[in-house]
């Protein structure tokens, strides 16, 4: 029995890593067909089963050096009932224990988590149970557009939740404030509650005001004493308890008063519960409206697909919803509508505005042949063309998941934030209840004073602004890469790009177009630079050598009226011998002219400084006399000189990686400012050559567009992916230029600049408030002559870090390349 495995291999680094995986798995018994694709990372066999085992095929690849990772499942959750960084960090701790997953992320900010695990040893549903058990819940991420739609809708409930239960709270909060703490200073009380003459009305008055308040807060309660019993303390559970403190002790104060003690009457905390529940709901509804502002860049990208797509069936136009277009519709476009999907001109042309994908503001001409994007919008003509990517695997597709995944992913940085929130509210509690402690029985200050301090670092405590300081500085940083035509793959990504000390860009089209064009063309004094365009462009009609394309194309760009000919030879090596009306002419390099005794000597100067320049020079001659040079080259792109010249005044060094010889390569490196130049570098050593640079201690960025480029992309400590490149190299990258403009490489590194900033400043805020906020609430400042923090001041201020850490992160919407 034949059996078909795709294996994940680590540790490759070039062309003869993956020959030697192959070589060695080739060779076992039973193994029928094994091949490695290097770009990916990826080893497929096919093997008999009956003589080979799946752990000798390991066992083989690791012996050779190399490390086989079966292929998982990777899956995307929404998660219920997280309130702060505690509570995903709980998950991430209880997913990450069961047997099968290799890595879990939870991310607050989006409520999603992300899974890898094995599906033979673990089930989703297994995944889902683990989180239920732990007190939360979890369902599997919907397809793209209906996730959009459902988490559009979920956060749009859950912000009119959020208010309704703020109004609800304050409109309760509010009178039980002032009936409690009116008198103290000053504010009339109406005499039919009066405490010193009716205690009890006074008393009951606050019961019945606090109630609803404490029922449209309940979610503090179920979910904070869920997780403190469940050994996993979080935000909720902080305010549950410092709440459920100040309540339990007034009811008791309210039993004593009811039997006769008036005392307590002056001694009831209701309104420091109703107060803090109502604050924290009001931090909470503003936590909500800022965590949906940070995912409009995914909502952005969905608004872009159109919903219909009209096709042609039986030679008749038929409109149909786009998920129903399938691989080879011929899909029609009128002026002014957005392209359903990606695929391939058939017939008609048009101009096609790009802007939404690419950021490219002028729209491109489209003809026969020439792909379309799905989501961009046809400004002029009519066309046809045929389906050659649909739902997932359309370019918008692509994108959006790229940044959803980046949005989901956690940067290192944030693994700082994730380890104190683990150990934080366990502390905070046993901290709290210390205070009260010390406050007891050292301070000789009595249990309502201790009770008071106990609440007031219960609340103040919560570590919700470290929880989202990170995940929310991601969503915005990636989602303003996304508008700027700038993917990144990740949180990773995003925090190692600014550390970039040398950037390797490979040079054909990437630094240069990738397409030779004429550039020069100089005459000697028998003929004029039109007809010797003319001549050279009709001999070549008949040649395919890249440079003679060149010529043809710069003849048809003139107009010029091409000439028949009656002769054509190939001379291999040298370039060709035609006859033109009557004519012999020769075409080619040095070598041929030289075989022919043909004189240089009158432009052999010229010649040079072409070549000097990497330039081609391709020589025309009859069979008496030199006509003239027509130097070719693939012109360097408009935006690489001032990309490199930005990128210099960032302090980075830039090298160039090219198969050219040394000469033609330090040209083009002259010309746009390159400080160091790999020239002859074969293909499957580029990865090697990125190596080299590494060991020299610095952090390395590549950008490349080929196949032969996805090696060093995968190499690099950051790869950079031309988006007009081939799916392998954008496989292989960290990060992917849409516009295909090597100016967004420095849009690129400023950006993560922008986004570690921003982060670190989060962080800052969110440790500094904690550090100073939790030794005023346990008393220091009191025991020196100073406050007592009030615990409703320690609500309204635990609400207002999460706020301003949200705030902070939006700052980033702002974000602007520099000039």
């Amino acid at each position: 029995m034949s059996e078909q495995k795709t294996y994940s291999v680590e540790g490759m680094t070039c062309a003869s890593c993956a020959q030697t995986v192959e070589k060695v798995t080739s060779k076992l018994p039973g193994m029928k067909e094994a091949s490695v694709n290097l770009a990916t990372e990826k080893l497929s066999v096919t093997f008999d089963e009956t003589q080979l085992k799946e752990e000798d095929i390991i066992t083989a690849v690791d012996q050779a050096g190399y490390q086989v990772v079966t292929e998982g499942t990777h899956l995307q959750y929404d998660i219920d009932g997280m309130t702060c960084a505690s509570c995903s960090q709980t998950i991430e701790k209880v997913v990450g224990k069961l047997n099968g997953v290799k890595t879990a992320a939870v991310n607050l900010a989006t409520e999603k988590m992300t899974v890898d695990f094995d599906p033979s040893i673990l089930s989703s549903q297994e995944i889902m149970s683990a989180v239920k058990d732990a007190g939360y819940g979890a369902k599997e991420s919907l397809s793209q557009e209906d996730q959009a739609d459902l988490d559009k809708e979920k956060k749009e409930k859950q912000i009119k939740n959020l208010w309704k239960r703020f109004w609800v709270s304050g409109m309760f909060a509010l009178p039980l404030l002032y009936i409690a703490m009116g008198e103290m200073v000053g504010l009339p009380i109406p005499s039919m509650i009066d405490p010193m003459m009716y205690p009890a009305r006074f008393a009951l008055t606050q019961v019945l005001l606090v109630t609803p308040t404490l029922i449209v807060g309940r979610s503090f309660f179920t979910i904070g004493f869920k997780a403190l019993f469940k050994g996993h303390p979080n935000m909720d559970s902080l305010v549950a308890l410092g709440t459920s403190a100040a309540v339990l002790y007034s009811l008791y104060g309210t039993i004593m008063v009811l039997l006769g003690d008036s005392h307590f009457a002056m001694n009831l905390y209701y309104e420091t519960a109703g107060v803090i529940l109502t604050l924290i709901t009001l931090g909470k509804y503003f936590e909500a409206v800022s965590k949906g502002k940070t995912s409009e860049a995914i909502k952005k990208l969905m608004g872009l697909a159109p919903k219909t797509a009209i096709i042609i069936r039986d030679d008749q136009e038929v409109e149909i919803q786009v998920e129903d277009v399938e691989l080879g519709d011929i899909i029609v476009v009128k002026p002014g509508e957005k392209i359903p999907v990606d695929g391939v001109l058939v017939s008609g042309t048009s101009a096609v505005d790009e802007s939404m994908i690419t950021g490219e503001s002028i729209p491109i001409e489209k003809k026969q042949g020439d792909t379309v994007i799905g989501a961009s919008i046809n400004k002029n003509g009519s066309f046809r063309f045929e389906a050659t990517k649909v739902g997932k695997d359309t370019t918008l597709s692509q994108i959006i998941k790229l940044v959803e995944d980046a949005q989901g992913s956690k940067a290192p940085i944030a693994q700082l934030a994730d380890k104190v929130s683990g150990v934080f509210v366990p502390i905070v509690i046993v901290l709290a209840v210390l205070s009260g402690l010390v406050w007891f029985f050292l301070g000789q200050e009595s249990w309502i004073f201790a009770l008071t301090i106990t609440i007031s670092v219960l609340v103040i405590a919560c570590p919700c602004a470290l929880g989202l300081a990170t995940p929310t500085a991601i969503m915005v940083g990636t989602g303003k890469g996304a508008e700027n035509g700038v993917l990144i793959k990740g949180g990773d990504a995003l925090e190692t790009t600014h550390k970039i000390e040398t950037i390797v860009f490979d040079k054909t089209g990437t630094i240069t177009e990738g397409k030779p064009v004429v550039t020069d063309v100089i005459t000697t004094e028998f003929i004029d630079k039109t007809t010797l365009l003319q001549l050279a462009a009709s001999a070549e009609k008949g040649s395919e050598h890249p440079l003679g394309e060149a010529i043809i194309q710069e003849g048809e760009r003139l107009n010029l009226a091409f000439k028949e000919v009656t002769h054509f030879e190939a001379i291999p090596g040298h370039g060709i011998e035609v006859m033109i009306d009557n004519e012999t002419l020769l075409l080619g390099n040095k070598k041929l002219m030289v075989e022919r005794h043909i004189d240089l000597s009158s432009i052999e100067s010229d010649s040079d400084s072409l070549a000097s320049d990497g330039k081609t020079p391709m020589y025309v001659a009859n069979k008496e006399h030199l006509l003239g040079i027509i130097a070719v080259a693939d012109t360097i792109k408009e935006s690489s000189i001032e990309a490199i010249a930005k990128l210099h005044r960032m302090g980075v060094e830039v090298a160039m990686i090219t198969g050219d010889n040394k000469r033609t390569a330090e040209a083009i490196a002259k010309q746009v400012g390159i400080d160091r130049v790999l020239s002859e570098v074969l293909p499957e050593d580029k990865a090697n050559e990125v190596k080299k640079l590494q060991q020299e201690g610095k952090k390395v960025g590549m950008v490349g567009d080929g196949i032969n480029d996805a090696p060093a992309l995968a190499q690099a400590d950051i790869g950079i992916a031309i988006g007009s490149g081939t799916d392998v190299a954008m496989e292989s990258a960290d990060i992917v230029l849409m516009r295909s403009d090597l100016m967004d490489v420095p849009t690129a590194i400023e950006l993560s600049h922008a986004t570690i900033k921003n982060i670190k400043e989060n962080l800052f805020w969110a440790f500094a408030y904690n550090t100073l906020g939790i030794p005023v609430a346990m008393g220091i400042l009191y025991a020196f002559g100073g406050p007592l923090l009030s615990p409703m001041v320690a609500g309204a201020a635990m609400s207002f870090s999460s706020v301003s850490v949200l705030l902070n992160a939006l700052r980033l919407k702002r974000f602007k390349p520099s000039k």
